[in-house]
């Protein structure tokens, strides 16, 4: 027991040591709410980081007070107070640069039919720990003591690398379902493996994820994207058929293998591509054109870029298999997905169109690009050409390295192709040689759609031969405009009688 207690004192000497920096404040609010009658706890999140070495940008509190004696006492604490959600207890502060999150202890109870609590306060720090999500989010420290409270057992699964949660695993995600889903989240961001007991619980359970908003599926799916390594997560999330119910089209694609393996395992081919695509990004703090990690919407593409395959999959007479414009459908998938997660609308359309462009590279062969088709590329990609760079590059995922060899110097040639290209055009900011002004004086219309089409025509020319100068592209479009029906109309209407005079 002495040896116990011994390496449980050097884990705590270690886990305060990093929380030097704010334990001075800390402590000054415990001696505060203390001295008012009140118990005050550091709780969750920040504790467990604190015995993993990682920083934590939380910091949690729990206490006995009530929300308005918290407000009143953080107010005399800090430099500002807010309401984070009286209802559930919680008050924040800013104290300088920190900021705290204070809760009343809970015993929450839940419907069973929606993810919102009954909420019910509590007077025993016991008892709020019970109700949390896993041990490893159960432990506390005593304000201002620093007493260490693990009734769980949560240092031990931390050391273990084990999810488990504090009471029986059915009765915590019955209570929250969303608990599931941060299961897989922290197999992705702390590299944990998951209780055979609640790994069962979720296998039994993932149709109840099906009560949870799209909004809180997609927070916890973000997150789980963002980790470090996803795909342990995301292996989680199929296997126990979560992904079933909020991600559907990941779980199909493991459908795309036949019984002779004439193609590869979409599945495992996806995920690859999601770590290569990954080990791609730039530093978190790089210039913008690095892609600096973690990247959301290039992982999601990784993810997903593949998705319309088992929708058009077809076997040949030959015996080979083909999944024709399987980038396209993907794309529509994709967009219905994310926007079903509640996905903003530029997180969307960005995604989409990178699964939408993901196999245009492979139409340059071994260079045979023309200079127009390798500008429609450039500009196609628009501002996510360097994204759409690493999930090319990313997407090869062959073991036979005399082609991954080919296929890299190949991408290395389009590449330095564009660089040039873009050197001597400026290709992010290819416009028609005439605008839209110029384009209604020369033709002798207003704007509109037949306006908008004259324009579309003159930048597939500026994309096709380059800078031809104003001269020419006046000429070319009056070409164009001698094809078009409605200059016949115009010149109809010119020739009428009682028509005004043309200037």
């Amino acid at each position: 027991m002495g040896t116990v207690s011994s390496s449980l004192e050097v884990l705590l000497r270690q886990a305060t040591g990093r929380l030097a920096p704010i334990l001075p404040l800390l402590t000054e609010l415990g001696r505060a709410f203390g001295e008012d009658g009140h118990a005050l706890a550091l709780v969750g999140g920040p504790v467990r980081d604190a015995f993993l070495g990682r920083e934590s940008l939380d910091l949690d509190l729990t206490t006995s007070a009530r929300p308005d004696d918290t407000e009143r006492l953080l107010a005399a604490w800090g430099d500002a107070t807010w309401d984070m959600g009286r209802e559930f207890g919680t008050i924040g502060a800013r104290r300088g640069s920190t900021i705290v999150e204070v809760t009343t202890y809970r015993a929450d109870a839940y419907d069973g039919v929606t993810r919102k609590p009954v909420v019910a306060f509590g007077d025993d720090l016991s008892d709020d720990l019970i109700r949390r999500d896993f041990t490893i989010n159960a432990m506390a420290l005593r304000l201002p003591d620093l007493d260490f409270v693990d009734p769980h057992g949560g240092l031990a699964d931390l050391a273990a690398r084990r999810l488990r949660t504090p009471g029986p695993a059915e009765v915590s995600f019955g209570d929250d379902p969303l608990r599931m889903m941060r299961a897989c989240r922290f197999a992705g961001q702390l590299g944990f493996d998951v209780a055979d007991d609640a790994r069962t619980a979720m296998t039994e359970m993932a149709a109840s994820l099906e009560i949870v908003s799209a909004e809180r599926v997609r927070e916890e799916f973000s997150k789980l994207m963002l980790a470090p390594d996803p795909v342990p997560g995301l292996r989680l999330l199929v296997e126990t058929g979560l992904a079933d119910v909020m991600l559907p089209e990941v779980s199909g694609m493991r459908l795309t293998v036949d019984e002779h393996k004439r193609h590869k395992d979409v599945y495992e081919h996806s995920l690859t591509v999601l770590q290569q695509a990954i080990a791609l990004e730039g530093p978190p703090n790089g210039p913008v054109d690095s892609v600096p990690g973690p990247d959301l919407v290039l992982r999601l593409a990784a993810l997903l870029h593949d998705i319309g395959k088992p929708s058009t999959r077809r076997f040949d007479s030959g015996g080979g298999v083909t999944f024709h414009h399987h980038e396209v459908v993907g794309a529509k998938m994709t967009t219905k997905r994310l926007r079903a997660l509640r996905y903003d609308k530029e997180t969307v359309k960005a995604v989409s169109r990178l699964v939408e462009l993901h196999l245009r590279f492979h139409g340059y062969g071994t260079g045979e690009w023309t200079d127009s088709a390798v500008r429609r590329y450039v500009t196609d990609a628009g501002d996510l050409l360097q994204r759409l760079h690493r999930l090319t590059r990313a997407d090869c995922t062959t073991r036979n390295r005399r082609k991954a060899e080919r296929l890299s110097r190949t991408y290395d040639s389009l590449e330095e192709r564009i660089e040039t290209l873009m050197e001597a055009e400026e290709l992010k900011k290819v416009r028609p040689e005439l605008d839209g002004n110029e384009i209604g004086e020369i033709l002798g219309i207003r704007p509109g759609p037949v306006l908008g089409r004259a324009y579309k025509h003159l930048l597939a020319v500026r994309l096709d031969q380059g800078v031809i100068g104003p001269d020419a592209a006046r000429a070319e479009l009056l070409r164009w405009w001698s094809e078009q029906p409605e200059s016949e109309d115009a010149a109809a209407l010119d020739e009428a009688p009682g028509s005004p005079p043309q200037e």
